[in-house]
Parts: C-alpha cells; structure tokens; sequence
C-alpha cells in the first residue's frame, strides 16, 4: 500500500476527509490532496479470488472436530474443511497425549521398560508388552529358550486383549451413532475380562505382567476355572451384539459404504489389521510370522471385501469369536501341566516371587523372609538385578505381532548396558491414522465420526 497523488486505472481509491484539523493526518506530506490522503491498493490476484469466491455454489468454511476424546479413545484433533456439508479437505492434528515414553525407556533398565510401554495404548497394553519382550529376549538370543507354558500364558492374555479391545471400538462407536445399547453390552462383557485380568495380573490395565524371559508370575489357583466359567457368558454377549447390529437397517445405513478405503490404498498407506482384512487381504502375523507358539492353534482369519466401516465392524465381531476359541484351546493346554514360567537363567529372570494380597501385587513374604533371613548370596543379587538389571550384547533387533489394530513392532537397539540405547515402536493407531483423508475427504460431515471410529485409533499408541 503506497501514498500517491497519480492514480492507476486498475487501483482501488480510498479516500479519508480532513476537513476536521482535529481529525487530520499530521503525518501528511506537503504535496498530499487537501480534500485527504489517498491510498493506492495494488492486490496482486485479488481479483481473482474475488471472482472465486464469487462463482463458489456454497460458502467454504473451515471447522475444528476437536480436540476431543469421545470415540477416538484420546485426544484427536480434525481440522476439515467444508463446502456445505460435504468434507473437501480433511486433516488430523496430533500430539496432545504424547508422554515421551519411547525417550523415557532409555533411562530405565530393560525390565523397567515393560512398566512404560504398556502404557502406551492402554486398551490393549499386553501386545505392547509382549512385542518389547520378544524384541529383548531376540537380542538376548534366548528366544528358544522361553517356557512353553509362559507362552501359551501370553497366547491366552493376548486373545482375552484382542476380544477386549474390539469391545472398546465397537462400544464408543456405537455410542457415537447413538446406540448406547451396543456400549452397554460391549462394555458389560469387557468387565467380565477385566476381572479375569485383575486376578492374574492384579491389574485391570496397565499390567506389566510379561515381563523378558517369561511372565511375572504363573496362574493363580482358579484363574482357568474362572476363564471356562465367563466363556458361555461372552458368547451369549457377542452374540446378543450381532443380533443389534449385523443386519440392522439404521446401523447399515450408517456404515455401509462409508469410509471406503480399498486394498491399493492400505497398502500405499502401510494400513493393516481389520482395515487391510476388511479389503480382502488375509493378512496376519500368527499365520504369515508366527510368535508364542500361534503355529500350534486353530483359527481362521476372517476377511471381507466391502472395504468399508461396516466390513470392519463385521471383521471384528468375526475375530473375537475366532479368538475365544484360540482362547478354549490355550486353556485345555494349561489345564493341570504345571511348569516354568521364566526362563532357568537366573541372570535374567527376575528375582520376585509375587504374590497378589490385599494390598496389591508385590513379593511374597515367604520370598522376603528368604533372602533377608537365609542367603546373603540372593539378597546382593536380588539387589543388584532390581536395581542395576541385565546387560543386553549390543545389536538390534525388531519384532512384531499383530494386535488388534494390525501390526504391532518393536524396534529395540542395545550398546551393551542394562538400558535400551534406543526403542521405538511402530504402531498401527498412528499408521492407520493416515487414511483419515482418504476416508473422509468427498463424504459428508456426519459421516466422519463412523470414519474414524471403523479405524479405532488410540492416541495414547499414535503419539506416545
């Protein structure tokens, strides 16, 4: 913007009266028009966007979904970009849960890290746990050496997970939709496995159970008897979920083509999981990598074709049956074959001997009379292995399972200490986030939440 007396024929004039000597400009040079200062605006492409705008059938608007935690199981962040109600542009902001647990790891002991980790998506934190376990007991070399009884432990915490956290998905985006019945369902059987996990565990979430080397601790009496008890209950639970939504009008109404994203596009995404199965690609690490023994179960992997948010509502439903009876066979493995649950080098296995009371989960008195009263020897090395941990050899390594959500890896260097030199994880919330474009640019406003909710991200897992 330029002061000038000669004007051009492509400017727009603005004009300010001084007539007022209170009013006028004292900064005026001699040669300014008595009757006010004239401004030259040149705008470049003004023009332009003026006739843009103009020839626009509806006005665009920019809106802000979120941030926000209902559906997305943490604080999510759409920015979208509207003409009418149709989505032209839609992007996700990220970060408002990140808790740098991937740099914390690095400043604890290789044991310690499990307790940081399973903290990243808390809704299925036992198939973090277990990939950062395979991940150091790979660079530890004793991958063949782990109990074949703490991995079938693992195989069944895992499934009773998986069955979980398709609960959680289905329960919040059902209540998105509206259909609260389809929450309090989920969620009622989702406690009936949450308690199973507080007693093995003593935790409902959160669990830090397997540990490198094994599992924290074995079985506690009655766990499998308790397990067989809540089985006919949660398949009258599923099944009591299909008859509200597989072929209700207003639920298919909702979803049925909606948030399509086809094969190509999960591939050039790097999406797996129900997205990528429900595409109609039976991938799955337990059949293509197998990890814990999954070579030794009978399952199917369910796909579909629709490539769409009803598909994986319909691929989910399928996986927990698939995984309850992952879950019977484990059981009837377990079932009175008594056996190690950490592995026999005592350079490694952790020293505890836990005991769930009422106070929580810590050593059995039995455990803290012995090497306080009996043996200095386990004492020091009780001491030393809790407080300074096991030296991994330096290298790295990665491992990956597949969760609920896809595939789960883990990648772990070590320099030769007692802590990771770097650990980081490759999480399916944050890859699969990706196709928050592809699944609602083009779709309109409402169908974004039934989008995102058929991704089922975690933003504890996205920005960790």
């Amino acid at each position: 913007m330029t002061t000038d007396s000669s004007m051009s024929t492509d400017s727009t004039v603005f004009t300010a009266t001084t007539d007022d000597p209170d009013t006028a400009d004292v900064y005026a040079a001699s040669g300014d028009h008595a009757e006010g200062r004239v401004f030259n605006a040149v705008g470049g492409d003004w023009d332009d966007i003026v006739g843009d705008v103009g020839s626009l059938p509806e006005e665009r608007i920019v809106v802000n979904m979120g941030p926000q935690h209902p559906s997305t199981h943490g604080v999510l962040r759409l920015i979208l970009e509207l003409e009418g109600e149709t989505v032209t542009e839609a992007r996700a902001g990220i970060g408002y849960l990140h808790t740098g647990i991937e740099k914390n790891m690095e400043f604890r002991t290789w044991t310690q890290g499990v307790t940081f980790c399973t903290r990243m998506d808390y809704v299925m934190p036992l198939f973090t746990e277990t990939a950062y376990c395979l991940a150091v007991e790979k660079l530890l070399g004793i991958t063949d050496d782990i109990p074949e009884r703490a991995s079938a432990i693992r195989v069944l915490m895992m499934e009773l997970n998986r069955i979980t956290s398709h609960l959680v998905c289905m329960g919040t985006g059902g209540m998105e939709m509206g259909a609260t019945t389809v929450m309090t369902i989920g969620f009622r059987e989702r406690e009936r496995i949450l308690s199973i996990f507080e007693m093995i565990s003593g935790l409902r979430m959160n669990h830090a159970y397997i540990r490198p080397g094994g599992v924290a601790q074995d079985l506690p009496a009655g766990a499998i008897q308790a397990i067989r008890e809540i089985i006919p209950d949660l398949r009258k639970g599923f099944h009591e979920l299909e008859l509200l939504m597989n072929e209700n009008p207003i639920l298919k109404g909702r979803m049925v083509g909606v948030g399509y994203l086809d094969l190509t596009g999960c591939i050039a995404l790097g999406v797996t999981g129900p997205m990528l199965r429900s595409a109609g690609l039976p991938h799955d690490l337990r059949k293509s990598a197998p990890y814990c023994g999954y070579e030794n179960y009978s399952f199917e992997i369910p796909t579909r074709s629709g490539a769409d948010a009803y598909d994986r509502l319909r691929n989910r439903i399928d996986e927990m049956w698939q995984s309850l009876a992952i879950v019977e066979q484990v059981i009837d493995v377990l079932q009175g074959r008594a056996g190690p649950v950490m592995v026999a080098d005592k350079k490694i296995a952790w020293p505890a001997q836990l005991a769930i009371g009422s106070d929580g989960m810590g050593n059995s008195l039995a455990h803290i009379k012995e090497i306080m009263g009996t043996s200095m020897e386990s004492l020091i090395h009780h001491f030393k292995l809790v407080t300074e941990g096991f030296r991994v050899p330096p290298g790295q390594a990665y491992v990956a399972v597949e969760s609920p959500k896809g595939e789960l890896g883990c990648h772990l260097v070590s320099d030769g200490g007692t802590r990771p030199f770097r650990a980081h994880f490759r999480e399916p919330s944050f890859n699969n986030l990706q196709a928050v474009a592809a699944l609602c640019e083009g779709a309109q406003v409402a169908d974004v939440i039934v989008a995102v909710a058929s991704i089922d991200p975690v933003m504890g897992g996205v920005d960790r």
